[in-house]
């Protein structure tokens, strides 16, 4: 299956303002990308790209003042396949973690570990089985637990405020989930990019997507407590501790959103060789 994605959107600088990136694919995506990414600004701007601590494919620019649209398009592969479902992957003990899974049992910006939540976690999935099922569990709570609406969306809303509020957007949902994951010692990690329509109901408007990925069996898996539902083609972006490691734009100064377009849908053999002899 081959499937396009990429974005546009424009945003209004008073001043020359500084700005940190991170709206491109994950490198881990190289291997499928079958039309490469084409990153533009208009004006054109030079950038800086680079990889942070956690391996996302970042960049920076210098904005200049007035409006400047940022862009991205590229088709990558994909399995076309649900996410994947292996209900006897194991939980491990904390002793037998790889080290670098360590840093995602604990508390960060969004997801207060150390929190009123560590006991309402454990009274809430210590009766289900370590693994698979108790992520499940968790997913399926936090799914009825909040209402989405997108009015009630708050750049700063925390696990805890999520839970205590009971409504949020795709974040909260991840950032609740990876809490409870957290509390019962999974390894657990926020994940943005995109995700469209493909085997569901048309969800217009398109945006970018949220879903988190657990340690269990020796490698990660994804998990959507949102739409809690295996779901087809997710294309990574960033991966981190919380919705704070992976903001697609960081602006050191004052701006203006315009407008904002996203894409994600599939595309055919014929319509990829079309646009590569266009």
């Amino acid at each position: 299956m081959l499937i396009r994605v990429g974005h546009e959107f424009s945003l209004t600088f008073l001043e020359p303002t500084a700005i940190a990136l991170m709206l491109f694919l994950h490198p881990s995506r190289a291997a499928t990308v079958i039309k490469p990414e084409r990153f533009r600004t208009n004006p054109e701007l030079p950038i800086a790209e680079y990889l942070d601590i956690y391996g996302n494919h970042c960049g920076r620019v210098l904005a200049p003042s007035g409006r400047v649209v940022f862009s991205n398009d590229a088709i990558v592969s994909d399995s076309g396949e649900p996410d994947l479902q292996v209900w006897d992957a194991e939980q491990h003990k904390v002793e037998d973690l790889p080290d670098d899974t360590l840093l995602y049992l604990l508390a960060s910006r969004y997801c207060e570990v150390d929190s009123e939540l560590k006991d309402i976690a454990g009274s809430l999935f210590n009766q289900w089985s370590p693994g698979w099922t108790r992520v499940v569990a968790i997913c399926d709570f936090v799914h009825r637990h909040i209402r989405f609406d997108y009015m009630q969306a708050r750049a700063n809303r925390t696990a805890l405020e999520a839970y205590r509020e009971g409504t949020g957007v795709c974040r909260d949902y991840m950032h609740l989930a990876i809490t409870f994951c957290r509390n019962m010692n999974i390894p657990a990690r926020y994940c943005t990019g995109y995700l469209g329509d493909i085997g569901v109901p048309l969800v217009p408007p398109m945006d970018f997507s949220a879903w988190f990925e657990v340690y269990l069996g020796g490698r990660w898996h994804q998990f959507d407590a949102r739409n809690n539902m295996p779901r087809i083609g997710r294309v990574l972006m960033a991966r981190g501790r919380d919705a704070a490691d992976v903001a697609l734009t960081t602006t050191f100064g004052v701006n203006q959103l315009d407008y904002f377009n996203v894409w994600a849908y599939q595309v055919s053999n014929e319509e990829q060789r079309s646009e590569g002899n266009g």
